[in-house]
């Protein structure tokens, strides 16, 4: 156990050419080791969602999407029957995250019941899984839950997800904790793969919290034009009505 925990101290994952605290990041999921698992995010069952707002559940899982194609994370997407009532897959998945890998199941209910399924998260090669889906306590439960036998480390997005009664959320939620599935939420997971700033794709990553938190937009936009205003006047710029401070002026 002392060698375990000498060889995760002596390392962090964050590579970018800055010295991090070793052991920095031991606790959080590692982007190298992560897909992402889309179950049943269907038009028909949306209707029935009633622990939080369709909007906000299909922005965060586009937000999802589009992480998971800047990060080169592996997407599965699946439904059971999307030609019945539960209708069609929101087409945001497909469209922020071309390289999903779809499967049609045969009317399973449980996901991990289709060999298709099951096949395609091995073909991943990836022990951490993140899931969303609708229902929450039975899309991603029961998936959820058999993946955990199958030697998977488990993270369901809860507001990426959605169930027909808040009392119906908050006994899933139970559930996941007592089985040892780790309940998370859209920006925690943005959060928990982005790691740093210090990256070239910073600004991409700026783009997706303001799909999870719309006002984060408007911090960035009066930030923005404050840096632009200061240069402004720094400079001179007449449409700012001022003159760069002098020595002189500032007697």
């Amino acid at each position: 156990m002392s060698n375990q925990r000498a060889s995760v101290q002596a390392s962090n994952s964050i590579q970018d050419g800055i010295r991090h605290a070793p052991g920095g990041g031991a606790a959080l999921m590692k982007a190298a080791d992560v897909a992402l698992l889309l179950l049943d995010h269907q038009s028909g069952l949306f209707q029935t969602v009633k622990d939080i707002s369709v909007s906000e559940l299909r922005a965060n899982t586009a937000m999802l999407a589009k992480l998971a194609t800047l990060m080169k994370v592996p997407v599965i997407q699946t439904a059971s029957e999307p030609e019945g009532p539960n209708g069609p897959l929101m087409p945001e998945i497909k469209q922020f995250a071309p390289h999903a890998v779809f499967v049609h199941r045969k009317g399973e209910v449980n996901a991990w019941d289709n060999e298709a399924f099951v096949k395609a998260v091995e073909e991943t090669g990836k022990k951490t899984l993140i899931m969303a889906g609708v229902w929450t306590s039975v899309c991603v439960m029961f998936p959820a839950l058999d993946a955990l036998v199958a030697g998977c480390k488990v993270y369901a997005v809860m507001d990426a997800s959605g169930d027909p009664s808040e009392m119906t959320s908050r006994t899933t939620l139970a559930r996941f904790t007592q089985a040892g599935v780790i309940p998370t939420s859209a920006n925690a997971v943005l959060c928990e793969l982005q790691r740093t700033w210090n990256r070239p794709d910073a600004a991409q990553f700026a783009q997706l919290y303001t799909m999870v938190a719309p006002n984060y937009g408007a911090v960035m936009e009066s930030y923005g034009k404050a840096q632009e205003v200061t240069r402004q006047q720094q400079s001179g710029d007449p449409r700012t009505g001022t003159q760069p401070m002098t020595a002189c002026s500032a007697v």
